[in-house]
């Protein structure tokens, strides 16, 4: 087999990169070792900068977005009691886009499928060759059968645990990571939003983000352990730990049947450089941000642009510049959201071992935050993102 680009991951950076190619008449493959079915359930991230919707919108893969998505202008946070709206539009100019990481697979996967071009799933023994050759291979099995895939340059979109950056040498890379010592115990509830907005809640008892899917569908979450018990977690003592934590005086919380639920641990990390020889790395493969900050889908999109501005150049001038710049591009990026995720964490989460002066704190912060228009200003142009990584 040989193809331009290898595509190792059929998560949103591995599809949005295959059809950005696709518009500048670039072959590649796509290999998933999940089968379309579970690809298509994953459940994740929600929150679409303006950037990521702008993108999805130019490549022809919005419509869906645009017809069911629910456009914030605002986010909101509540402490001491109280609940606080930070104004995005009038802050930044700019507004979000509440659509389902789950449902831009699909619209993705689908636009994919209409082209023709390879999206191979259930594909099996992936491991990747010759990186620093120009001529990389990437091997693997599928359909019973042993593949070689030989490519001018394999793009690594196959998330934290995938193969890709493992395959890089020893000392090449340098690690930055940081563990947190709390996850989020997330539900899907057949439940009419309480609010119209993502409200973020700081509360002694732990953290707690009230967000949606749809007006039909509500999406929460309460701090917890990283290795949570789920079976310890009945749908009344989530809803009662809700209450407790994000209720307030007239606002109760509209409460259903809970459909799906899990704890996501919480980390950052960060892998530099994120390319090597032919090997380019996007997405999770090369970066995790705690979701506290809503940018991990954000982040891998905004990856993926860089990459395919760089491919297209490269192949119609055959100039390396921008190539060999992906990395540290991106990584100027990757960063600002880091910093800005982990901030946001750490203002926001009850450490299991905090006292009563991280408390005072925090509150302290979210005080200055909510009654400062420039502090107010910097959380709303990081929360929307930037236009350029």
């Amino acid at each position: 087999m040989r193809t331009q680009v290898a595509i190792v991951g059929a998560g949103p950076a591995g599809l949005t990169l295959a059809h950005l190619l696709h518009l500048e008449g670039i072959d590649s493959v796509v290999l998933e070792d999940r089968s379309r079915e579970y690809v298509e359930a994953r459940i994740r991230a929600g929150v679409l900068e303006p950037g990521t919707a702008e993108l999805l919108r130019e490549a022809g893969v919005g419509a869906r977005m645009d017809g069911e998505g629910i456009v914030h202008h605002g986010v909101g946070f509540q402490f001491d009691g109280e609940r606080h709206r930070i104004d995005l539009q009038d802050l930044t100019g700019r507004s979000l886009v509440i659509y389902g990481q789950t449902e831009v697979v699909k619209d993705l996967i689908e636009t994919r499928l209409e082209t023709g071009r390879p999206l191979l799933f259930e594909v099996d023994d992936v491991t990747v060759h010759e990186l620093e050759s120009e001529r990389p291979l990437v091997r693997f099995t599928h359909d019973g059968a042993r593949e070689e895939l030989e490519c001018d340059v394999i793009a690594g979109c196959d998330g934290f645990h995938g193969i890709c950056r493992p395959s890089i040498p020893a000392g090449v890379l340098r690690e930055f990571s940081r563990e947190y010592p709390f996850g989020w115990l997330g539900i899907l509830a057949a439940a009419p939003p309480s609010n119209d907005e993502v409200v973020y809640v700081h509360n002694e008892r732990g953290f707690a983000l009230l967000s949606l899917r749809s007006m039909e569908l509500s999406r929460l979450y309460v701090q917890c352990r990283p290795d949570e018990d789920l079976a310890e977690w009945t749908d009344e003592r989530i809803w009662e730990e809700l209450r407790a934590r994000a209720g307030l005086p007239g606002r109760p919380l509209n409460e259903g049947p809970v459909l799906e639920k899990g704890v996501t641990g919480m980390r950052s990390y960060v892998a530099e450089p994120m390319q090597y020889g032919r090997l380019y790395l996007a997405g999770d493969a090369a970066h995790i941000v705690p979701p506290t900050g809503a940018k991990g889908l954000n982040l891998a999109i905004s990856d993926v642009r860089v990459l395919a501005e760089a491919l297209a150049d490269w192949y119609r001038t055959s100039r390396r510049d921008a190539l060999d710049g992906y990395s540290e591009r991106c990584l100027r990026r990757v960063w600002r959201c880091e910093h800005f995720s982990w901030w946001m964490t750490s203002m926001l989460h009850r450490s299991p071992d905090a006292d009563p002066f991280e408390l005072k704190l925090q509150l302290s912060q979210l005080r200055y935050v909510m009654s400062s228009e420039p502090a107010m200003r910097s959380l709303a142009e990081n929360y929307v993102g930037f236009d350029e990584p």
